[in-house]
């Protein structure tokens, strides 16, 4: 009898051992490119994997999570129209946009816009139509990150084209989870692409979402943000079901186009079967050659779902 038991012990032990390698992957098989990095289990707030995740550093346009909720908050209608003016130009950094001066749209599509396709112009102008101005506006932003527990975060504009709006991997997750609340923020955020009209005359303009992965059947995303500035390096942050739970990632000070996209797929593989991603297959999710995804923070433009004459370039997303 103890001898027929044994082979069954051997099996509930093995099928335990690896039930528990499972839960808790081996940190040691996960290799990021990113500076900075947090995995969370979003429903326990327990970190999975964390890189240097109390740094401060800037954000790029993963600020402009935080510029939506404070618009939502504010309880301003959005059907209001608002108007791109002189004051949303980036002088700063000098990015592109499809919203011409003089371009009149609803604040919620301002939002969409904003979130969707990363565009500053409609981040200036959600904020400079809020009561009390912009100043306010980036008032509010701050006391929000403080409400939040965002103990290392500043933020001195509504597109995250300063490198003044600073914060770190840990806090960014903290910023997720309080945006994903919004239905509005989720929806946005992983629009694949979209058609607005953009002047009186029925002028139609194509979108795209500045993350490719919302397009892809392999990911179940609930939320993100991507954001770009030299300061900043490449930066993503995600809320997304994988291994059946969701989980917030957070990747920050990525070098080349395509590296913390990268470094998403990477984490997705590791959390869903404990093991790295070999060679062959970083190559493939890279979409480029090693070389070009060594490439130094190049400021090309985005790729999305919408046909190539409708691309929407975003030097700083």
């Amino acid at each position: 009898m103890l001898a027929m038991m044994n082979p069954l012990l051997a099996l509930v032990f093995a099928a335990v051992a690896a039930t528990a390698s499972a839960a808790s992957p081996d940190p040691a098989k996960l290799r990021l490119a990113s500076a900075n990095v947090l995995v969370l289990d979003a429903d326990a707030g327990e970190p999975i994997y964390a890189k240097a995740a109390d740094e401060v550093t800037p954000i790029a346009s993963l600020t402009k999570l935080m510029t939506a909720m404070v618009v939502l908050d504010g309880g301003q209608s959005l059907d209001d129209t608002l108007e791109v003016s002189l004051n949303d130009i980036d002088f700063l950094k000098g990015s592109s946009s499809r919203l011409r001066l003089g371009t009149q749209l609803p604040r919620r599509e301002m939002l969409r816009l904003a979130l969707m396709s990363s565009e500053n112009r409609a981040a200036s102008a959600v904020a400079r139509y809020y009561p009390g101005g912009t100043d306010a506006f980036v008032n509010a932003m701050n006391f929000k990150a403080a409400s939040l527990g965002m103990t290392r975060s500043r933020f001195a504009d509504p597109t995250g084209l300063s490198p003044s709006n600073v914060s770190t991997a840990n806090d960014l997750a903290k910023l997720v989870k309080a945006a994903a609340d919004y239905p509005l923020i989720r929806e946005y955020s992983t629009t694949p692409s979209a058609f607005v009209e953009v002047d009186p005359a029925g002028r139609m303009v194509g979108f795209n979402n500045s993350n490719r992965l919302v397009a892809s059947h392999n990911w179940e995303i609930q939320l993100q943000k991507t954001g770009y500035i030299r300061e900043a390096g490449r930066c993503l942050v995600m809320l997304a079901n994988i291994a059946s739970k969701p989980v917030v990632i957070v990747l920050l000070d990525s070098v080349g186009k395509y590296t913390r996209l990268g470094d998403a797929e990477r984490v997705k593989r590791w959390l869903e079967t404990g093991e790295g991603m070999p060679e062959a297959l970083k190559r493939a999710v890279a979409g480029s050659s090693p070389r070009g995804v060594a490439a130094k923070r190049s400021s090309a433009g985005v790729r999305g779902t919408l046909p190539a004459r409708s691309l929407v370039k975003v030097r700083s997303n």
